[in-house]
């Protein structure tokens, strides 16, 4: 269940250790689920995300008694928005050149604050506890920011999209789970090679649930192009894995007898950059300065 993020909840504040001005973070799914801090937020009724949100970091400046920048990532229009919320609930978008310095040391001091290990923690009893939908919300949420903060390849930003394509495919959205999968498979392939196996697994075993022929064909070339790599590399060790990228070949070429095209091309006459993978993100756009949703003017919070 979600849970409302409320002062008494010392849990959900800033460190005292943490540097002011601190930048929280606020995600919107595509379904109106909406968390701040890694925390998912109580919507009650029909109250607009924007609204949650800038009640809840309110909230955060009143405690303490300055302004507070958020980072707002809202995939329901695909935006990114940089805010100032003010102790007295008013707020302003800002542009990206008026943010805070995105430096090691800012980062280190937000995460210092909200550990990411923490948010994992919680993503995990979410999913022990069955509650799948807020586990899968919030781990997308953590990996959405740890990529904006630390880009697609970063470590904790891969570990993140696994744990999300997992829970995806606890939830049944075999789609979803092999997308995150394999771009998580596909980044490993490029930059070390020795940690892709159990990857390219993960992704082939979300593969198999698929019934859309066309996902079926279109990522299982992808599928079967790094089955083939990894073999040439030797790195094929255990017979699970030979059996999984003969499973993968199978299928595709059973697919491809039914509609009466050629058989797959063999992977060394394939370059890796004639590969069609889809993109890893829908691209997320700024917002313009002033947009009037993460905009309020003085007693306006809800709070």
């Amino acid at each position: 269940m979600p849970h409302p993020l409320t002062p008494p909840d010392k849990a959900n504040l800033p460190a005292l250790s943490a540097q002011p001005l601190v930048r929280l973070d606020a995600y919107v799914a595509e379904d109106g689920s909406t968390v701040v801090n890694g925390h998912l937020l109580a919507m009650g009724g029909t109250r607009p995300p924007n609204e949650a949100i800038l009640d809840a970091i309110a909230m955060f400046a009143r405690t303490l008694g300055a302004p507070v920048a958020a980072t707002v990532i809202d995939r329901s229009v695909r935006q990114v928005a940089r805010l100032r919320v003010y102790p007295d609930g008013s707020s302003r978008t800002i542009a990206e050149e008026e943010d805070l310095p995105p430096g090691h040391e800012r980062t280190a001091a937000e995460e210092r604050a909200f550990p990411p290990l923490a948010r994992v923690e919680r993503i995990i009893q979410h999913a022990q506890r069955e509650e799948l939908h807020a586990a899968f919300v919030l781990a997308g949420a953590l990996r959405e920011h740890l990529t904006l903060r630390r880009g697609a390849e970063d470590e904790m930003s891969l570990e993140a999209r696994a744990i999300e394509a997992y829970i995806a495919y606890r939830r049944g959205d075999y789609t979803t789970s092999v997308g995150l999968a394999l771009t998580v498979a596909r980044i490993r392939c490029s930059s070390d090679l020795h940690r892709a196996v159990p990857e390219v697994a993960r992704a082939t075993a979300a593969w198999q649930r698929l019934r859309d022929e066309a996902q079926v064909a279109a990522r299982g070339q992808e599928l079967l192009h790094m089955w083939q790599r990894l073999s040439a590399e030797g790195l094929l060790r255990e017979p699970s894995h030979h059996a999984m990228a003969q499973a993968v070949r199978s299928r595709i070429e059973r697919g491809n007898r039914y509609a009466r095209t050629p058989a797959p091309v063999p992977a060394p006459a394939l370059p890796a950059a004639q590969v069609q993978v889809a993109p890893a993100d829908p691209p997320l756009a700024p917002t313009r300065r002033g947009i009037r949703r993460f905009t309020r003017r003085v007693g306006r919070s809800g709070r």
